[in-house]
Order: C-alpha cells, then structure tokens, then sequence
C-alpha cells in the first residue's frame, strides 16, 4: 500500500488495496501473509463451497479456508464460475451472525482484489448490500466493505455504473461525516477511485461537487497536519482530480479552496522540522498541484496574492529537496502560475531576496531548468527594474552553459529569457558577447524550432546596437 500511495506523486493512479490480518495466512498454514496459496482444483473449490453452505457449526472455519484460497487468482476464477457461489457469499453477508457476515465480507474483500474484470463483475449482486452496511455499527465492516467498493469500482464501468444510481455518492458523502480515522480513508480511497475513471467528469465530479463533500474534503485535507494525516492525503488527491478535470470550480472556489490550500502550505513551512515526518510528501504534492491549477484557472486572478506564500515555497523546497526531489517541479509550477501575469509577486519574489535561491535550482532536472527559465520570463516582462535586478545576480553567466543543453524546450525558454533581457536592457546584449554568447547562439542556427530566434538574437548581439533590439520583436512573436 505503501508502495502504490507513493507512485502517486507522479502520477493519477488507481490501485487496487488489500486488508488483510496476519491470521489469513495461518489458515493456509503458513508463515506470512504475503505468501499466496497454489491454485485449488475445481473439485477443491466446490469442496470448499459445499462446506460454507453446510448449515454446521465449522462453516466460520470453512469461511475461513476460502478466504485462505481466494488469495489466488486462478482459484478466484474458478470460484465465481461455481453456481451459486456468490448468491452464497451474498446470504453469508447479509447474515444477521457477526461473525459469519465479517468472514464473508473478508471473502468479498478478496474477490475485489482480483485484476480479473470478469470476477469484479460477478461481485455486481453484492454491491447494493456493500453500500447499505457502511452506515451499521461495526467499524471493522464499514472499513471491509469501503475497500471493497473502492476495489471494484476500479475493474469494471458496470459495477461504476450500477452503484451511482445505487446512491454510493450520498452514502460516501454521509461517511465522510464519521468520526473515525479509518472509516474517513477508506471513504477517501473510494472516491479517489471514482473520481478517476473515464466518465468521471460529466458523470461523477457533478454528483459530487453538488454534495456536501467538498466541504468536508477541504476541511480534512486542512487538518491533515493535526490529525487523520492519512485521510487528509487521500481527499488532497481528490481535489486533485476533481480540478484537473473539471474546468468550472467555483463551487470549490466559493468554498474558500484557495485560502484554505494557501494556509495549510503557510502552516506546514512553519512546521517543518528538520526529520521530515513519513508520508508527508504525499500531502504536499496534491495540494500544491490542486492550487497550481485552480490558480491556473479563470476567475482566481490575484487569489493568490500572498508574498508569505512565496516563502512558504522555498522552504518547501529546501526541506524536501534531497529525499523528494520531485516536489521541485511541483513547487515551480505553482510558482510559475503564482507569477504569470502578476506584477505584485513577481516584484515580491525580489523584495523577499528570494531570486538567489530560485538561480540555484536552474540545474536541479531538466524539467526544473524550464520552469526555473519560465519564472524568470514571468519576471523579465514586466520590464526595466526587474531585467536591471536579474542582470545584477549576475543572470548571462548563468544562462550561457543552458544554450549547449541537447533539450529543445529548455533552450528555447532560455532564448525567450534573452529576448526579454535585451529587450528591457539593451546594454545587456554587449554584455553577453563579450562573454561569448554569440558562439553559443550560432549553434542553433541549424536547429529547426530554434533557429529563427537565435538568429534574431545573433543580430542584436553582432550589431550593439540597442536600436537593434527591436528587431527581435518579430522572431518572438
């Protein structure tokens, strides 16, 4: 589980989980829970099917043994294919023995973990019931039956398609409301799953965002520093998905979204220690990219104007830099939206000294380097006073070694930044040749999506002219 939460940080993931106690290997005999049995015969799984649905008093036993059995995919198969199998798990389910029902859900359980579509949708019957028991009393069914459901909804559009009209919206948006820890990530999990299928956004993000959800979600995703941490991780992924997938937020929006994001990061660059505690990367990473594309999006111009925020980045990045790498471009982003077309902080990147430590990442990873060039350009085009505070850290000694990168886009965002550089300060365009810059420039005359640009360049830097620099106008177009 662990495993599967991390590779998230890189990209959506729907997975499949597993609740499994150690005392599920025993009945097989073995030593760890990570040991899967061989395959059963189909007369072993008939066998063992005629146990659960002898009325004796071992059948808690022989439930046990299936469990056991069904850790195996191939018997898993051979299981739903039996007549009658899953209508007997189904009566077992619904028992009204304790014991009885919790040995089957554990069953279930296990058939929703197949990657078989087939058997996902043979647990179709279940589904209704697996719904109705999320609002009983015990936590430990409640918790089997929302993993389940989260499992299932991943194989198979049917079993999606069955459970909308089932209610699974309202009834998650009623368990979202628990006070339990476990019940709350488990209702996290179900709807991050939802929330990527493919019919998601004119299907199921409207369902949701026209519940009581998103309010609970971004309360607690905000408390996720105090408590529920693992809670607050799955519903960050799930404002995640909902705005990278939906163009109009403003329910999220009117919720007060970017404020609330704003905050928690302000908390968290308050809060860092020196250990980083476990996991917590995989907060930081959905909330910074569900800011970075809400502030992306119409109607939150200057939400975000917050130079604190700014702060909050950089301390971000020092803090995660060496052990999660990955969050840098995930920083960037949002500093590259934060200062698009937004004077305010890019002035207030400046102000804050902040610029120094922003240079220092230009070579962290090739996706860094573009955006790094990127925050610059936002910069670099609001004119004189801040190319002349550019100039002065020194910026061309810096920017000559990127023109030999073999990366097109990080080139290219380099030559934009030049264009901006001369433009506002015409003097810098001397500056750069007698560095060199012209012999840097002339090796991407032969390059097809750069040569127009970098002939442009080579123009101003070959004539001093600062008249000249108008010409480059045109190539950037």
């Amino acid at each position: 589980m662990a495993a599967l939460r991390r590779a998230r940080r890189q990209e959506q993931l729907v997975s499949k989980r597993l609740l499994r106690e150690d005392s599920a290997a025993e009945e097989g005999g073995q030593d760890g829970a990570d040991v899967v049995p061989d395959p059963l015969s189909e007369d072993e799984v008939l066998e063992l099917l005629r146990g659960v649905q002898r009325g004796s008093e071992d059948r808690q036993r022989s439930l046990g043994r299936l469990r056991w059995a069904l850790q195996n995919e191939e018997t898993q198969q051979k299981f739903v294919r039996l007549d009658g199998s899953i209508r007997t798990l189904t009566g077992l389910f619904t028992s009204s023995l304790a014991e009885l029902q919790l040995e089957a859900a554990r069953c279930l359980h296990e058939l929703s973990h197949s990657s078989v579509p087939t058997v996902a949708e043979a647990c179709l019957p279940v589904t209704s019931y697996l719904l109705t028991y999320l609002s009983g009393h015990s936590l430990e069914l409640t918790e089997l039956c929302l993993y389940t459901l989260g499992n299932l909804v991943v194989e198979s559009q049917a079993v999606r398609k069955q459970l909308l009209p089932q209610g699974i919206i309202p009834v998650l948006a009623s368990c979202i409301q628990s006070p339990h820890e476990a019940v709350l990530e488990g209702v996290g999990y179900v709807l991050s799953q939802l929330l990527q299928a493919k019919e998601a956004p004119m299907e199921i993000i409207p369902l949701v965002l026209d519940s009581v959800l998103p309010q609970h979600m971004l309360r607690l995703v905000c408390s996720g520093l105090k408590a529920a941490m693992g809670a607050a991780v799955e519903f960050a992924w799930c404002l995640h998905y909902i705005i990278c997938r939906h163009k109009d937020n403003e329910v999220l929006l009117a919720l007060g979204a970017v404020s609330a994001l704003t905050s928690l990061l302000l908390d968290l660059a308050s809060q860092i220690p020196q250990d980083v505690p476990e996991g917590l990367e995989l907060l930081v990473c959905p909330v910074l990219r569900s800011l970075s594309n809400l502030l992306a999006q119409s109607g939150c111009q200057g939400q975000g104007q917050d130079g604190r925020l700014l702060i909050a980045l950089f301390l971000i990045l020092q803090c995660f830099l060496q052990q999660h790498p990955f969050l840098v471009q995930e920083c960037l982003w949002l500093l590259n939206n934060l200062t698009a077309d937004d004077p305010f902080l890019c002035s207030a990147l400046l102000s804050l000294e902040l610029l120094p430590a922003l240079l220092q990442l230009l070579t962290c990873s090739q996706m860094a380097t573009v955006l790094v060039l990127t925050v610059l350009c936002n910069m670099a085009e609001k004119g004189l006073f801040q190319c002349q505070q550019l100039l002065q850290q020194p910026l061309l000694p810096r920017l000559l070694p990127l023109l030999t990168l073999p990366d097109p886009e990080a080139v290219g965002q380099c030559l934009e930044l030049l264009h901006l550089l001369f433009l506002h300060c015409p003097e810098a365009a001397a500056d750069f040749a007698r560095q060199g810059g012209h012999q840097a420039l002339e090796q991407h005359q032969s390059t097809p999506e750069l040569q127009e640009r970098a002939q442009a360049l080579l123009d101003v830097v070959r004539s001093g002219a600062p008249s000249a620099c108008q010409a480059t106008l045109a190539a950037f177009s």
